[in-house]
């Protein structure tokens, strides 16, 4: 086990700067939902010269690929995921640029010491994370079955602190459409029927449900269309909403008021509706204390100072929710900043391309490659947390 830590250490550390370039590339240029192509290029490059196998253009996702290499012995298959999308007018404001290269990174150091622990390291590269049209792409490779042979997954994000993997919240994200029928304002108001009339009813229908709702969901919206001129009854509204909670019961439960308020929108103004899912569901994230233990060890040994989840800390989603509900996986956090700074800002996106953005490269490529050491050498820790994952699936 140490001589193969050794060898992977060595080769990240001969890489250091190899992989630190590729963060800062990606940083460089973002991309957003789906449009990640250079950024998939680059990677899935890398991966190729380190010997994987790639397949790029994967479940409905151009920049999405899938590359694996694979011992000649038999052993488990451990899932890397790699994330590299940017949010659309601010950039690398959540630090995928980081993700996106200690992933590789990882899954570049295991190649060097697979063919002597047996099994095979898989490197998902899943665009969209931050939703948009076709969005949350590991909800599509769920989907897919493309997790299917595999026995844990793992990743590593930047944040503010460093810590085990938290709960998050699952996320329906759906459009409504509201069609009216166009009239002139002032001249013939009558023969107008008014979508914006609609959108403003089912809008403060919203606020009024939020009453009623458990303190876990969250609900926003935006109007991306209200209307074309003032002088004209609008004859069509559209709207994106995000609705929230702690599970995907519970969201699809409250998705399913927030139709109705839509619906009694459209009856009261004699409009007719349409919604539709815009992107993937998020589902959940399932956290499995054996494998937050496994983390907190291997970062503790690195000496990094895991910190304490805060149970008050208001929770995001993450389509890494969806890998967990079908395999055991970590998304622990690791730190690049100060925690006065909130992820989705410039002076994230700064701290993502900063000297300590670079550290956490190497930092989370080397935790992600000894903890898959660990379960690919250590057959009953691993098995304890696939127990776990059956347990917790069970409840």
């Amino acid at each position: 086990m140490e001589q193969k830590i050794i060898k992977v250490q060595d080769y990240l550390n001969k890489r250091r700067e190899d992989f630190i370039q590729i963060s800062h590339q990606i940083h460089e240029r973002p991309e957003s939902a789906n449009e990640e192509y250079f950024a998939c290029e680059l990677l899935s490059e890398t991966l190729r010269q380190a010997g994987f196998d790639v397949t790029v253009n994967v479940a409905g996702h151009e920049t999405g690929f899938v590359a694996r290499k694979a011992s000649s012995k038999p052993g488990p298959i451990i899932g890397i995921l790699a994330e590299y999308d940017a949010l659309a007018g601010l950039g690398h404001g959540c630090g995928h640029n980081i993700i996106g290269a200690s992933s590789v990174a990882a899954g570049c150091a295991l190649a060097q010491v697979i063919e002597e622990t047996g099994g095979e390291v898989v490197v998902f590269g899943t665009p969209a994370e931050e939703g948009g049209d076709n969005g949350s792409a590991k909800g599509s490779f769920v989907r897919e079955g493309l997790f299917k042979d595999v026995d844990v997954c793992m990743m590593i994000h930047p944040g503010s602190k460093t810590t085990i993997t938290g709960p998050s919240l699952a996320n329906h994200p759906i459009e409504f459409e509201f069609f009216g029928r166009p009239a002139h304002a002032a001249g013939c108001p009558e023969k107008g029927i008014n979508a914006l009339d609609a959108m403003i009813v089912f809008y403060n229908a919203v606020n009024a449900l939020r009453q009623q709702l458990t303190p876990d969901v969250r609900i926003h919206g935006i109007i991306t269309h209200g209307g074309d001129a003032p002088n004209i009854i609008p004859e069509y509204t559209k709207a994106r909403f995000y609705i929230r909670a702690n599970t995907i019961q519970v969201c699809e439960e409250v998705t399913e008021r927030v139709i109705k308020a839509a619906e009694g929108a459209a009856l009261s103004t004699g409009c007719e509706l349409k919604y539709t899912t815009y992107q993937n569901i998020v589902e959940d994230l399932i956290v499995y204390p054996k494998f937050n233990e496994l983390f907190t060890k291997v970062a503790t040994d690195l000496g990094l100072e895991v910190e304490e989840l805060d149970p008050n800390a208001s929770r995001g989603s993450t389509d890494a929710g969806n890998v967990s509900q079908v395999v055991p996986t970590i998304h622990p956090s690791l730190k690049i900043c100060e925690p006065h700074v909130a992820s989705h800002t410039k002076e994230f996106k700064e701290a993502a391309a900063s000297k300590r953005g670079d550290q956490a490269v190497l930092d989370s490529a080397e935790i992600l490659a000894r903890i898959s050491l660990e379960l690919l050498l250590d057959s009953q820790k691993l098995k304890e947390i696939k127990d776990e994952f059956a347990l917790l699936k069970a409840e």
